[in-house]
């Protein structure tokens, strides 16, 4: 059967797709809602795409055109009856989602034979649209979520598919302008991080991997909002956590880029370095580069790795794994500068504070020393130059007989 043409003035003049949800704005022409206010939030000047006449950039001036939405309804409804298809085959959207309607759904969530259902319609308007999402932002819903994950972590209550609908409702109205102060809710105590944490802790051990990617991006956005004060105080069992996800091949891309963030940002605050390291974080780390990552991925890796090697406990830890050394030293001039730069600081650390025979040897015997002769020759910048000639002057003793480097790398310049 040949398509129907869909009637023209059925078309939103700027997505020219079927209209759901027709508005009419003041200059008289009517728009798909979210296209016509996508216009309006973006448009450099407000005017109307069709008349080029001025116009208001709120929203309130968009007028529901139900005559329109009911003709397009029964339209549809006919067309797929003819087709055979069903009256339901052509969904139309509910009208504007109301700020009332979330204010009652939020109340229903303290009422126990009703939160589940009101966290499904929650989750539902929140999927929606960018509108919905504001709409639930202005009525206090990302308020809600918090008090509705801290009070489960308070009654000790897991389950499962509420707390991840609630996880994600959150993340989607994060970062909407509303009347919610984010970092006034989440960051003035250790609350919101100890209902995540407790959340990660349970899924984690359960291998409920869908759970974790949805608490790590919001467990970021949390740290980010944190006085460092408190975040010098998070205790042991806060990395321990941080670590056991780490060790969770299965989780997302997001997931993983949010635990290494987390871990950069707590590690100079407090006794924090200490405590990642001995959360065992330094191996983990070690064994993750050594499946070669995406190469933001790597980034915050060496990132971490240097700023944990800066301590004597973090060079302990990574000379202890076999292949510390020779990772290092594989991934430079093979990823990014940000990368070279990291890995050749952990190398000048060891090599400075860590510098044993033993630890000389197995730089030269895993390729450093060559690597960091590469370095000075390849076209990078002047600074990590400077900073390989300083590593191979520091052992250059043990290192001059090499065939793999060249004495006048070590006797050109003054020691």
């Amino acid at each position: 059967m040949a398509e129907t043409e869909i009637p023209e003035y059925f078309l939103c003049p700027i997505s020219l797709e079927m209209m759901k949800e027709p508005v009419t704005a003041v200059t008289g022409i009517t728009y798909e809602r979210e296209s016509i206010e996508q216009w309006l939030r973006k448009a450099k000047e407000c005017v109307c795409p069709v008349t080029k006449q001025p116009l208001p950039r709120s929203s309130q001036y968009l007028t529901p055109n139900h005559t329109l939405r009911r003709l397009i309804q029964a339209w549809s409804e006919a067309t797929n009856a003819a087709r055979g298809h069903g009256a339901d085959h052509q969904q139309i959207p509910n009208p504007q989602l109301e700020k009332v309607q979330v204010e009652k759904l939020v109340k229903d969530l303290k009422v126990p034979h009703r939160n589940q259902r009101a966290l499904k319609k929650l989750h539902g308007f929140a999927m929606e649209s960018e509108r919905t999402r504001t709409c639930m932002a202005e009525a206090g819903v990302a308020n809600a979520m918090v008090m509705f994950i801290n009070q489960r972590f308070q009654q000790g209550k897991s389950k499962t598919m509420c707390l991840e609908e609630a996880l994600r409702i959150l993340h989607l109205t994060w970062n909407i302008p509303s009347r919610t102060n984010m970092k006034a809710l989440v960051g003035e105590n250790l609350d919101f991080i100890n209902s995540l944490t407790w959340i990660l802790d349970l899924n984690v051990h359960k291998n409920n991997v869908k759970i974790v990617n949805e608490a790590m991006p919001l467990l970021k956005l949390t740290i980010q909002n944190t006085n460092s004060t408190i975040l010098g105080n998070l205790n042991f069992q806060f990395f321990k956590g941080m670590v056991r996800v780490l060790g969770k091949r299965t989780i997302s891309q997001q997931a993983l880029k949010s635990t290494l963030q987390i871990l950069i940002e707590t590690c100079p605050l407090g006794r924090n370095r200490k405590s990642i390291v001995e959360s065992g974080a330094v191996s983990d780390l070690i064994e993750l580069e050594l499946e070669k990552p995406e190469k933001n991925i790597s980034e915050l890796i060496f990132n971490l790795l240097a700023h944990l090697c800066s301590c004597a406990e973090g060079r302990e830890m990574f000379l202890k794994h076999a292949a510390a050394i020779a990772m290092v030293s594989k991934r430079i001039l093979r990823v990014s500068s940000a990368t070279d730069d990291r890995a050749i600081h952990i190398l000048s650390v060891i090599g400075k504070y860590s510098g044993s025979k033993e630890v000389v040897l197995e730089m030269l015997r895993v390729g450093a020393v060559s690597k960091l002769c590469m370095v000075i020759q390849a076209d990078c910048a002047s600074y990590l130059k400077e900073k390989a000639r300083g590593i191979l002057r520091l052992h250059s003793k043990v290192w001059s007989d090499s065939p793999c480097i060249q004495l006048y790398l070590l006797t050109r310049y003054q020691r």
